[in-house]
């Protein structure tokens, strides 16, 4: 990772443009919808920008550059073609030790600008490191595409009713499940069809309902991981890892599937490692029971399909003795993978 991404809050802190032209434009726009207090450097300002001078949205300031004009400011954005005043302001924000970007000049920048999808409270940002904005750009047009226009509106009943949740349903692992429901199930159908009373209602219903079930098993799955690569995990074990609370694995699982889970989830190693042994299967088993009792979902993540050499199925049995919830999730075995990456006919003539 070259650059490390975060948002940040600008209301009602000082902001420093330094051009004036249609990039400009665009660059002032944003940061005032972000509510930055900005202050335009430039000789001459295009019509719009020079409109919301004079109503007062943001300070014009025509004469030179000079070094106090950074002095107190959050951030600073550069978009001029003048090749000497961009060096020179990147050059004075750098001193003042302020953060600063021109425009379509990474090595002038200390932050990437990213292009943007907004559905506020919603903001997703792409960027390609300054490498390629125009692949920026195609990514986010990608992404404009997936995302329902209704998802801003949604995030904002789901951070209103936060506060009730958190009092209804105090265990974490309990609440997560709940926003899970929340953000798939009706709630979220009626809020992006528009319905906000419809939604409130669903919402405040899966609110009462959690609350008074205190106390219920999680669910574990056995996910097959595949034969080590990503990429050729199923969708459903990807969308598993990231909705898991715990990953119970063993040597056999490549770390780069362990990356796609989610960054807070427990991750509990039964594999054998080098002078240490790992849990018996029967450790396993009860392993898998106490993290269900504890209401968690829990993935046991076992290298290709969870029945090809595992013991998935002594697993599976264990957990249907105790009355806990599973679920099997297939992997590809890493036997077919080899056939499908080598000379597959050859070995079915050798079969």
């Amino acid at each position: 990772m070259d650059v490390y991404p975060l948002f940040l809050k600008l209301a009602g802190r000082p902001c420093l443009l330094v051009g004036g032209g249609e990039v400009a434009l665009r660059k002032a726009e944003l940061l005032l919808r972000a509510g930055g207090a900005l202050t335009v450097v430039a000789e001459r300002l295009v019509p719009e920008l020079r409109a919301a001078a004079e109503a007062g949205r943001l300070r014009h300031l025509a004469g030179p550059l000079l070094p106090a004009h950074f002095l107190g400011q959050a951030l600073a954005v550069v978009a001029t073609e003048e090749e000497a005043l961009a060096r020179r302001a990147s050059a004075l924000a750098q001193a003042a030790g302020v953060p600063v970007n021109v425009v379509d000049r990474p090595e002038l920048s200390s932050f990437i600008a990213p292009a943007l999808v907004d559905r506020s409270p919603v903001l997703v940002a792409i960027s390609t490191g300054g490498a390629s904005p125009l692949l920026a750009r195609e990514i986010r047009l990608a992404v404009e595409r997936l995302l329902p226009s209704g998802l801003g509106r949604l995030a904002g009943l789901a951070r209103e009713f936060r506060a009730a949740a958190k009092a209804a349903i105090p265990e974490a692992a309990a609440r997560r499940r709940f926003w899970e429901r929340c953000l798939k199930g009706p709630v979220a159908d009626a809020m992006l069809a528009r319905d906000e009373a419809r939604a409130r209602a669903a919402m405040l219903a899966l609110i009462n309902r959690a609350g008074s079930a205190r106390g219920t098993s999680g669910m574990v799955y056995l996910v097959g991981a595949g034969p080590g690569d990503p990429e050729l995990l199923t969708l459903r074990a990807h969308r598993l890892l990231g909705e898991a609370d715990a990953i119970v694995y063993d040597r056999l699982v490549d770390p780069r599937v362990l990356e796609r889970a989610r960054r807070d989830a427990e991750r509990i190693y039964v594999g054998k490692a080098k002078g240490r042994h790992g849990l018996s299967q029967d450790g396993i088993n009860a392993l898998l029971v106490e993290l269900a009792w504890q209401g968690k979902r829990v993935v046991r993540l076992k290298g290709g399909d969870p029945f090809v050499f595992g013991r998935g199925g002594e697993e599976l049995e264990a957990l249907r003795a105790h009355g806990i919830a599973v679920e099997v999730v297939p992997g590809i075995s890493a036997a077919l993978v080899r056939a499908a990456y080598g000379d597959a006919p050859a070995l079915a003539a050798n079969a």
